[in-house]
Formats: structure tokens, C-alpha cells, sequence
């Protein structure tokens, strides 16, 4: 098994790994192309995100929907 295939621990409640560490960081030393580049690849990872729980949410709705006409 590949490490990125292993499970990784949860981080502790409202901790989000490295998201909690951007939402605090300073953006003073930034020059607008920064901002911009940043706000860009924000973008594509806040889409990556919603793709992913979509097909979480999918998946969720498919087992409950299994076990429930198993009854």
C-alpha cells in the first residue's frame, strides 16, 4: 500500500490542517500577482473540495438507501 493510500488521523476539532493555517497567516508581504495566484489556486482546491464531498454525500445517501430497503 502506497503511504498517500493509507488513512490519516483526523486533526483535532476545528483544526483543518494546513486551511487553518492559512486562515490566520498574515498577507501583508503579498504583492497583488501573489494575491491573485493565491485566490486562483484557492479556487481550485475550494472546487476540488466540493467535488469530493459531493461524492462522499453520494456515497452516504447510496448506503443509507441500501440498509434501509434491507429492512
Amino acid at each position: 500500500m502506497d503511504d498517500e493510500d493509507r488513512p490519516t488521523p483526523r486533526p483535532p476539532e476545528g483544526n483543518f490542517g494546513a486551511a487553518s493555517l492559512l486562515a490566520g497567516e498574515s498577507l501583508d508581504s503579498y504583492s497583488l500577482d501573489e494575491l491573485d495566484a493565491r485566490v486562483a489556486l484557492l479556487e481550485i482546491e475550494s472546487a476540488r473540495i466540493r467535488e469530493h464531498r459531493s461524492k462522499a454525500a453520494n456515497h452516504l445517501r447510496a448506503a443509507q438507501e441500501l440498509f434501509r430497503s434491507s429492512r
